[in-house]
C-alpha cells in the first residue's frame, strides 16, 4: 500500500534489527523502500539488502556530505547502474550547509560531483536521487546546464522554498516529503505540499533521521511513513488511501525497474 522511496536500511542502527523493521512495515502496510547509497564503499551493502529482499531496492552514488571517500567517475556509476535491483543514481546534490569555515567557491568538487552524477544518470537511463541544502540555485542551476530533464529525478526530503518547488517541477522532478511534514513548526513546507500535484508526490522517512510525529525523537524506519501519508492526505483534503496508491504509482512510473 506505501512505499518509502528513500531510507538508509545499511546504516548500522538499522542494518542489525533489518527483520524486526521488515516485520514492522509488513505489519504498517509498507510494501516497498528503496535503499539509498552514499558511498561507493557502501554500495555492496546497499545493493546486497536489494538482491536479498524481493521488496527493497538501491540506488548507485555518493552523497555531497561524504568526503575522504573514494570519487565516483562516470565509468563507475555507470557500471554500478547496470546491477540487478538499482534503480537510481543518487543521492547527489550540492549541501552548502556545513561549509567548516570554507567558502561556496571552495565546494567546486561538490559541483563537480553532481556533475558526474547526472551524466551517469543520463547516459544510464535511470532517474537521480537529488539533495540539496543550502544551495538551491546551484542544484538548480547544475541540473539545467547539464539537461537533467532527459534523466527526471526526485528532489528528496524537501524542505525548500515553493519557488524552488515550481522549478524541480517545471524540470520534470517528483517531491518526496519526509517526517519533517509533521512537524508543528513546518507551516511553510505544508503549504508547499498543499502545493505540488499529487501525481509528482513521494514519500519517504530518510531512516535512521527525521522520525515523523508521533515518533519525533526516536529512530526512524520505512514503517513510519506512514505517518507521512496521512499528514499529506490531511493537506490534500483526501483519503489516506487516495495518497497511498497515488505515491506507489508515482514511486513505479518514476523508478521504471522496479517490478
Amino acid at each position: 500500500m506505501y512505499v518509502d522511496s528513500h531510507c538508509h536500511l545499511s546504516f548500522p542502527e538499522l542494518a542489525s534489527r533489518i527483520d524486526e523493521i521488515r516485520a514492522a512495515m509488513a505489519q504498517a502496510d509498507v510494501d516497498r523502500a528503496l535503499c539509498i547509497c552514499t558511498t561507493l564503499e557502501e554500495f555492496p551493502e546497499v545493493h546486497a539488502l536489494a538482491m536479498r529482499y524481493d521488496n527493497l531496492w538501491a540506488s548507485a552514488g555518493v552523497h555531497p556530505d561524504s568526503e575522504g571517500v573514494r570519487e565516483p567517475t562516470l565509468d563507475d556509476l555507470v557500471a554500478l547502474a547496470a546491477k540487478p535491483r538499482v534503480v537510481a543514481i543518487g543521492e547527489t546534490g550540492l549541501d552548502y550547509y556545513r561549509l567548516a569555515g570554507r567558502s561556496v567557491q571552495d565546494m567546486a568538487w561538490q559541483r563537480e560531483r553532481f556533475r558526474v552524477h547526472i551524466r551517469a544518470a543520463i547516459a544510464a537511463g535511470l532517474p537521480l536521487v537529488v539533495h540539496t541544502r543550502s544551495a538551491s540555485q546551484d542544484t538548480l542551476a547544475i541540473l539545467r546546464e547539464e539537461g537533467a530533464a532527459a534523466a527526471g529525478g526526485v528532489f528528496h526530503c524537501f524542505t525548500e522554498t515553493m519557488e524552488v518547488a515550481r522549478a524541480a517541477l517545471d524540470l520534470g522532478f517528483h517531491i518526496s516529503f519526509s517526517g519533517i511534514l509533521t512537524f508543528r513548526n513546518a507551516t511553510d513546507l505544508q503549504e508547499v505540499a498543499r502545493f505540488v500535484p499529487l501525481d509528482r508526490c513521494l514519500i519517504e522517512t530518510d531512516s535512521p533521521y527525521l522520525a515523523p510525529v508521533p515518533h519525533r525523537g526516536r529512530l526512524n524506519n520505512p514503517s513510519y511513513v506512514v505517518h507521512v501519508a496521512r499528514q499529506l492526505a490531511t493537506l490534500k483534503g483526501c483519503p489516506v488511501e487516495t495518497v497511498a496508491e497515488a505515491t506507489s504509482a508515482n514511486f513505479e512510473r518514476l523508478f521504471k525497474r522496479v517490478e
